[in-house]
């Protein structure tokens, strides 16, 4: 990859615990631009991420005040908190990765994530990514767009390009997940899939093909 290749700026929409397509997407570019004045859309990463469970295949989905409307924009997205999703979300992926290599290592630091009440999806979101950043080890410049714009010139334009039913990209990494020899390799699941399964050794399999 050249270097300007890796000076561009990646404009994306907010995703919950991004798939490890977004991380691997992201890792060629300097500045991380969040656009924030789209229109919530529905049956996307913004507000459900994927996970490794015994049956294969399993979502998380933050639930959200009048979600079904889709003329709400992204910034305005409310959580409904009136069940204790976060508490669910938590013995969900306890339940899922407790035997997974590093999940322990984690765990104290994750469960204090999910402690913290949050009222917009935007902020949950943001949260969450800042802290499998750190995690990782990254640290790009974060951006928000200031308003929509349909065509952006000078950035990689990945806004709805990464989509949870979308064939898994070939340079998906393949490492050792926790149910593989029940369910199989399960490509492109949530980073935090290859957190738990591969730890401090996750960034080179983000950076593996480059």
């Amino acid at each position: 990859m050249t270097e300007n290749a890796k000076s561009e700026v990646l404009l994306i929409e907010s995703q919950y615990f991004p798939p490890i397509s977004f991380y691997k997407t992201l890792i060629n570019h300097d500045i991380l631009q969040i656009e924030k004045y789209e229109h919530y859309q529905k049956l996307s990463y913004r507000n459900r991420c994927y996970l490794a469970g015994p049956n294969g295949r399993m979502i998380l989905s933050v639930p959200l005040t009048r979600g079904k409307n889709q003329r709400t924009l992204m910034k305005d997205v409310r959580i409904s908190n009136e069940e204790k999703w976060q508490s669910l979300h938590w013995k969900t992926l306890v339940s899922a990765y407790r035997r997974s290599p590093w999940f322990e290592y984690y765990e104290e630091d994750m469960q204090s994530l999910f402690e913290k009440p949050f009222s917009f999806l935007l902020d949950w979101n943001m949260a969450c990514f800042e802290w499998v950043n750190n995690k990782l080890g990254i640290n790009p410049v974060i951006r928000f767009t200031d308003s929509y714009q349909k065509v952006v010139p000078g950035v990689t334009d990945a806004r709805d390009r990464i989509l949870p039913n979308a064939p898994a990209p070939e340079d998906a990494p393949q490492y050792t997940q926790v149910f593989q020899e029940r369910v199989g390799f399960l490509p492109d699941l949530s980073i935090l899939d290859l957190l738990f399964c591969e730890g401090k050794q996750s960034p080179a399999f983000i950076n593996d093909g480059q």
